[in-house]
């Protein structure tokens, strides 16, 4: 049954869901910081934490999962890849979850949609 197992759309396709999800994923794991919409910061949220625990347990397996999750044909995700389980699961290694903040900035003068800053904690 999917009870309560609705997802944000973001008003696009599902390819196009999945890889704007997907590069806000690598820029969060790149800079550590991102300027992004509420709605965009709070359904890539879910899925960095989740690339974040499987980057603690820290095997092959997992490193090849998170290959796949971030895209696995470019060169720069083995770069990006290594520094989330070499530079960045290590800082969380005692942290039970909750790796990810949200800060409010208020709305985009252009369209009023609310802003916030998607970091790491």
């Amino acid at each position: 049954m999917r009870h309560q197992r609705d997802r944000n759309k973001l008003s696009r396709s599902a390819a196009h869901r999945k890889a704007l999800l997907r590069n806000l994923s690598r820029e969060v794991i790149e800079h550590e910081r991102i300027k992004t919409t509420e709605a965009k910061a709070k359904a890539v949220k879910p899925e960095l934490e989740k690339l974040i625990t499987l980057a603690k347990r820290g095997d092959i397996h997992a490193r090849r999962q998170a290959a796949a999750a971030l895209g696995q044909s470019d060169a720069e995700i083995k770069g990006i890849v290594h520094k989330l389980f070499e530079e960045i699961a290590p800082r969380y290694a005692d942290r039970p979850g909750g790796y990810t903040r949200i800060l409010k900035l208020g709305p985009r003068r252009s369209d009023a949609t609310e802003m916030v800053f998607l970091e790491l904690v």
